[in-house]
């Protein structure tokens, strides 16, 4: 597939592919509608205070990782159509109900829940596995996410436009949020009636069972149930964030924590309950898979999207007081390492299309991110700032590119099942970007990006052992398994009765 291949409008894939990554950019805009409007809100709620938006900040990703999870599921049952459309005019509630909240809990709850937005991500990763061939699919996944993602920072750019010149006054931020909400429940609505889940009905797999993912082997259950664990286990750093703040009591911290281990034992339990029966059973040498590889990308999308969350959220900070630069030149140069996003996520899956060897791409980037990030690491004021820059640049390269790299291959892993390994990598991508920031509140930013590239070379050596290169990867077509057909008899049987 070549670059110029995205401007085929009359291409059914194409046009898939752009209502696709224009439904996932909505969605973005609208789940980071509320950091660049804050001193607004600020300005205009007398009752609010710069804790309190800190504390919605926690919120605006507390449930997108569980999300990720159940979003996963719900797409290998209901096809990404219906679960994509579903969540854009779901979520305009809980947008709408933040943009004329009048309380404080109205404000935090509405905000919680608005949260679970960030799990359209999966679901466009999903819907463009459909509709393309596992040799194009590296470059659809990858401009899919990288114009996507750019969402989130055209909502920093115009809101603000929006809110005061468009509508003005002390309400005009509410407005621009209400605006941001309905223009997704809308094209929500749109996307239901103008797209099919993959080019024929037979494109979208079902597997056997959907409250957990399928698995081939007894170590590879067990091997599930321990990278299941931190999904939902990791929402206790956000807990005990929100109570070291002060907005939770003891009492309330206990509460929360005793239903995070019930969630926990509650997933084992449906592990078990849907792989009992089926290793018991026996599954049958060509619908085998390796879970290694699953995890393997689990840790690549923590280290790199991980990565990405928690590093934009401190390099502002981090040029103005290291060059000592004014805010707005800071932010902008800051702003570099999201930016590159739009060219080098589509380039790192166009490099896993093109070089014939998804593995060896996915260990490249890799080993890439540790050693930017290791020279991020010796930056300081004796740098000539446009070095510095160049180092931010080349280092977000690689961390983008292995974004893309790593969604290039989850298709081809298990096909009937890509939502739900799409929805575990992606959880892990959150999970990574709550630990870093975690850590970043007790070391330096030196000691930080070290971390980092600790983070990322580990996920290298993982890779190294248990990533396997998938079975026609390269292919024109997936491939099918003995299990594959015999759930699409079933299927066409029960369509008929």
């Amino acid at each position: 597939m070549k670059v110029s291949s995205v401007f085929k409008f009359r291409s059914p894939e194409i046009r898939a592919l752009h209502l696709t990554w224009i439904a996932f950019f909505i969605t973005f805009y609208v789940w980071f509608n509320m950091a660049p409007l804050a001193s607004s809100m600020l300005k205009s709620v007398d009752w609010l205070t710069p804790d309190d938006l800190k504390l919605f900040a926690i919120c605006n990703v507390a449930l997108t990782i569980p999300a990720r999870i159940i979003v996963g599921m719900a797409l290998d049952r209901f096809g990404p159509r219906r679960v994509f459309s579903v969540l854009m005019v779901t979520m305009s509630i809980p947008a709408l109900a933040f943009a004329f909240g009048d309380s404080m809990t109205q404000l935090l709850v509405a905000r919680l829940v608005l949260s679970s937005i960030g799990a359209s991500f999966v679901v466009g990763i999903h819907m463009t596995a459909l509709w393309f061939k596992p040799k194009d699919i590296g470059f659809a996944e990858g401009f899919y996410a990288g114009w996507g993602n750019f969402g989130s920072a055209v909502a920093a750019m115009s809101l603000p436009t929006i809110a005061l010149s468009m509508y003005g006054g002390p309400d005009g931020w509410r407005w621009a949020i209400a605006q941001s909400a309905i223009v997704m429940a809308a094209y929500g609505v749109y996307y239901w009636f103008a797209i099919t889940d993959g080019p024929d009905a037979s494109s979208h797999r079902k597997p056997r069972k959907t409250a957990a993912m399928e698995v081939s082997s007894w170590a590879d259950m067990i091997k599930l149930i321990i990278w299941t664990i931190p999904l939902v286990g990791v929402l206790a750093i956000l807990v005990w964030r929100i109570q070291y703040m002060g907005y939770l009591s003891v009492t309330g911290a206990t509460i929360a924590y005793l239903v995070i281990v019930a969630i926990v034992i509650y997933q084992i339990v449906q592990i078990l309950r849907v792989n009992l029966p089926i290793l018991r059973k026996g599954v049958p040498e060509d619908d085998k898979y390796s879970f290694n590889s699953v995890a393997a990308l689990n840790s690549t999308y923590f280290a790199n999207f991980g990565a990405e969350l928690a590093v934009v959220s401190m390099l502002p900070m981090f040029f103005e007081e290291t060059w000592g630069l004014n805010a707005a030149t800071a932010g902008l140069i800051a702003a570099s390492f999201a930016f590159v996003n739009l060219v080098a996520r589509p380039m790192g899956g166009m490099v896993s299309d093109r070089m014939g060897n998804r593995r060896f791409v996915m260990l490249c980037y890799m080993f890439g991110i540790s050693v930017g990030f290791l020279m991020m690491a010796l930056l300081n004021s004796s740098w000539p700032l446009i070095l510095a820059i160049a180092v931010t640049i080349g280092t977000s390269i690689f961390v983008q590119g292995a974004e893309g790299a790593t969604f290039g291959i989850i298709p081809s892993i298990k096909r009937r099942i890509t939502g739900q390994i799409s929805g575990m990598a992606g959880a892990y991508g959150n999970v990574g970007a709550v630990v870093y920031l975690t850590i970043f509140t007790f070391v330096t930013p030196s000691q930080f990006f070290y971390i980092i590239a600790a983070g990322a070379f580990i996920s290298w050596v993982i890779c190294l052992v248990w990533l396997k290169e998938p079975e026609g990867a390269f292919d024109d077509e997936y491939y099918v398994s003995s299990v594959d057909r015999d759930i699409e008899t079933q299927s066409l049987k029960n369509s008929k009765t």
